[in-house]
């Protein structure tokens, strides 16, 4: 048997490229076990003429180089503790102040060149960052946002709230693909958001546009490699320059739900799902076949991810910066627009048949909240999938929701879907029930879910969460706080992220803003002189018959 001479230094030094990522240049003498350990290396590559092999660099390399005997080069031994150099950029063009931390956040995906997985937890406005950095780079279009369908609007209102752009095209359904030709794509808008369920049919289209810049959120919805909006999105991946994935549960349980997307921000840290899936889904077969749900390396996946594409920040890391109440309004279509728009005009002519203003209000109160009332139980009628889709999206957060509304179908309609996950409070309970559902919220941490009516506003300790989410509304601004102030009581160790989660175009839109400027006039006034029902009523039907 030939011999080989093992006394040959082993080196690894690193070698600056054009591309986007530096190499690290191997050099060895001839040793097969050596040479099997070098081919298990993501991008390996081999160079005959030099004899020589690269790949690409990372601290998980550079580790399992030391550990396999390569002498490694000085600049490699400083690479080998990943340093980002977030260097501050001017930023431009918001209508209000970024907190410090998302200045951070546009600086890393300024420093990554735009391809970034922004993982923040939940309410830290990952949205707000991605667009920041993009209207930093007025050059970057037309932009495509892919994302969940309860978030389009919400994504769009973003937009107008904090930019001057309006040249924004939701893409709703697949009605308008046949119209289009190569000649009016630029109809369409400079930003394009489209969801997941229907990007796979919009591919050709989106395709031909060459989007310069893809934003995915909740970018754990192509985790599914055989789903055709997986498909899709790779393809359309390869032709754009940016990417910019956004999730506040970039791992899970199941690191194989990022892999995907850390393969389209970076494929050359992340080429391959088999050894990817080898390293850190503990890959089992199970007799069926390979099976990659699992976990392990965790914390080594973590490092890899934060030493090359992600950014995280917890809200602990960040609540010193952070208001003790964060509040958002997240706008949900609605999908009986017309039974809506019928109830609604049949309510306005009552109004105007009602002579005049003075007339309306003095008329019978108990016929006018008849009418409201209906109008607002059409509007969360009209709500409730998407309002399923915003919640299971959230929970999969692993963060805790309280979710407050009022009608009896509503509590039903949630309570079925979730009953896995989820305890209820409501006024036919018990005062043992009650205690019941509270403990099992605050002490067991399968329950994620905590759904209530009125009757859960006063008195009770519900600080196991810190975000809550109202989808039906009180009418007085008093309640509404009683609400939010279950989460945001002593013991809470976070900022309260308070959703309102709107039926957009609806009566909720009205009754939400006449609440908050009765909050604003109560806040003022020492003695605290509390709203009532009959003066928002009174506010509102001078809303609808002016």
């Amino acid at each position: 048997m030939k011999q080989y001479d093992r006394t040959l230094i082993k080196c690894a030094s690193l070698v600056k490229t054009k591309n986007r990522n530096d190499l690290i240049y191997l050099k060895f003498p001839y040793d097969p076990s050596t040479i099997t350990f070098v081919k298990s290396l993501p991008n390996r590559k081999y160079h005959p003429d030099k004899k020589a092999w690269t790949c690409i660099v990372s601290p998980e390399i550079i580790d399992n180089l030391t550990k396999n005997g390569f002498k490694i080069s000085d600049d490699l031994i400083k690479r080998s503790i990943p340093k980002i150099d977030l260097i501050p950029i001017p930023i431009n063009g918001l209508k209000m102040e970024l907190y410090d931390y998302q200045k951070t956040g546009v600086y890393f995906i300024e420093a990554k060149n735009g391809r970034a997985l922004i993982a923040d937890e939940m309410g830290l406005g990952k949205t707000i960052q991605s667009i920041a950095w993009f209207l930093q780079h007025p050059e970057i279009n037309p932009i495509v946002i892919i994302c969940p369908a309860s978030l389009k609007i919400n994504w769009r209102n973003e937009i107008y709230k904090w930019t001057k752009i309006r040249n924004v095209t939701i893409i709703q359904g697949c009605d308008l693909i046949n119209k289009l030709t190569p000649n009016t794509f630029h109809t369409l808008g400079n930003i394009i958001i489209i969801n997941y369920d229907i990007v796979a049919k919009w591919a050709s289209i989106l395709t031909a546009i060459k989007p310069k810049l893809i934003i995915m959120d909740e970018v754990h919805f192509i985790k599914n490699n055989a789903a055709k909006r997986t498909k899709s999105i790779k393809k359309l991946a390869k032709i754009s320059p940016y990417i910019i994935g956004i999730s506040g549960t970039p791992i899970l349980n199941r690191p194989i739900e990022i892999f995907n997307a850390a393969n389209i921000i970076n494929p050359d840290y992340f080429p391959n799902m088999w050894d990817y899936a080898k390293k850190f889904c503990n890959l089992k077969n199970n007799g069926f076949g390979w099976d990659m749900n699992g976990a392990c390396n965790t914390q080594e996946l973590n490092k890899l991810l934060l030493s090359t594409i992600m950014i995280r920040r917890l809200k602990k890391d960040v609540l010193k910066e952070l208001p003790d109440k964060i509040f958002s309004f997240v706008p949900i279509e609605i999908d009986n627009r017309k039974e809506y728009e019928y109830a609604l005009n049949n309510f306005l002519f009552y109004l105007a048949e009602s002579k005049g203003k003075d007339a309306a209000i003095k008329a019978s109160y108990a016929e006018i909240i008849t009418k409201i009332e209906y109008l607002k139980q059409l509007a969360v009628k009209g709500k409730l999938n998407n309002i399923i889709d915003w919640v299971e999206n959230f929970l999969e957060s692993g963060e805790k929701l309280v979710l407050f509304l009022h009608h009896g179908f509503v509590m039903d309609f949630l309570y079925i879907h979730f009953s896995k996950i989820a305890v209820k409070l409501d006024g036919s309970m018990s005062i043992e029930n009650k205690q019941k559902s509270v403990d099992s919220f605050q002490n067991n941490d399968n329950i994620k879910l905590f759904l209530s009516t009125k009757a859960g506003g006063v008195g009770l300790n519900l600080t196991a969460a810190s975000n809550v989410a109202i989808m039906e509304f009180p009418w007085t601004p008093g309640e509404l706080d009683q609400w939010i102030a279950r989460c945001d009581r002593i013991g809470q160790k976070n900022a309260v992220n308070v959703t309102y989660l709107l039926a957009e175009n609806t009566i909720e839109n009205d009754i939400i803003t006449l609440l908050d400027n009765k909050r604003k006039i109560l806040d003022s006034v020492l003695d605290g002189i509390e709203t009532q029902q009959e003066n928002l009523l009174t506010e509102l039907l001078k809303l609808y018959n002016k």
